[in-house]
């Protein structure tokens, strides 16, 4: 357990440190991320984004099992 939360946590920080360069991949802004936006409210549900980054977690710890 205690590695387990070990990698989240530097996973997290590389995650916050690398997020300059992240963004501007363009990520957040892909067609099929839902934006709604009205007079006091906005709503925003990335799905394109996070089916992208959910398939590219899951090559990454296939190929680390591996």
């Amino acid at each position: 357990m205690q590695k387990l939360l070990v990698t989240i946590g530097l996973a997290i920080l590389i995650i916050g440190l690398l997020w300059p360069v992240i963004s501007k991949l363009g990520l957040g802004r892909l067609p099929g991320d839902i934006l709604v936006r009205r007079e006091g409210f906005t709503f925003y549900f990335p799905l394109a984004t996070s089916i992208i980054v959910s398939v590219v977690v899951t090559l990454i710890i296939w190929w680390f099992r591996r």
